[in-house]
């Protein structure tokens, strides 16, 4: 669900172009994500919605983080993209604290401070690297690291520790992967004979090949 909000968004704003290979694609990574889902399945409203406000609320941040680093008039470099961040977060933060305060807070801080003080840092240095693989890759591209992620996780708990994974999931996985290495090609060689057959096959217009720094301004006359 991420990838498609996270594509909409994006084109909504400008940062991604809607055509019908980007969208044949997403659909794509979609449906192999969609394969790999097993176990029942209960409908529970306000579960859906809190997922569905969280996923937005996700989507939004990733989509407004590379409008600033990238597709706006700001520019800014992960490093400073993080210190504008960064106090917004804490400010929620001490609201929360605040709202579920604990007396018991301070010592528990105290107590626990050689372990808190190694995963700030750690979190630090992961929201740069968010930072600049958003600026790098673009919203989507993100998400699709994140996808990727998720499926090389259970891969690894399937292969070292023995969790259950269906052929389904299997196939589902290498469906989503396949998509997500097409999607990446696409941006890297769009001027290549695979994007252009999937343009031919899927009816879009034959595009002009892009002028580079070896094209001349001017025609030579025959």
């Amino acid at each position: 669900g991420n990838v498609i909000i996270t594509f909409l968004l994006s084109c909504a704003v400008g940062l991604q172009a809607l055509n019908r290979v980007r969208a044949a694609v997403v659909l794509w990574i979609i449906t192999g994500s969609t394969m790999a889902v097993s176990g029942e399945i209960h409908f529970v409203l306000i579960g859906f919605v809190f997922q569905l406000v969280s996923q937005l609320a996700e989507c939004s941040r990733a989509v407004m983080g590379e409008f600033v680093l990238s597709g706006g008039g700001l520019k800014l470099d992960p490093l400073s993209y993080t210190m504008f961040v960064a106090p917004t977060c804490l400010v929620v933060l001490m609201i929360g604290t605040a709202i579920t305060w604990d007396p018991r807070i301070p010592a528990a801080l105290h107590a626990w401070q050689w372990y808190i003080l190694p995963n700030a840092v750690l979190a630090f240095v992961l929201n740069v690297l968010v930072a600049a693989t958003i600026k790098e890759v673009s919203a989507v591209g993100f998400i699709l690291t994140g996808v990727c992620k998720d499926i090389f996780l259970v891969l690894f708990s399937w292969a070292f520790f023995a969790e259950k994974v269906t052929v389904q999931q299997l196939f589902g996985f290498a469906v989503t992967l396949a998509g997500v290495f097409l999607w990446s090609y696409l941006k890297v060689a769009p001027e290549s004979g695979v994007t252009r057959f999937a343009e031919r096959l899927l009816g879009m217009p034959a595009m002009q090949p892009q002028p580079t720094e070896n094209t001349p301004l001017v025609k030579e006359k025959v």
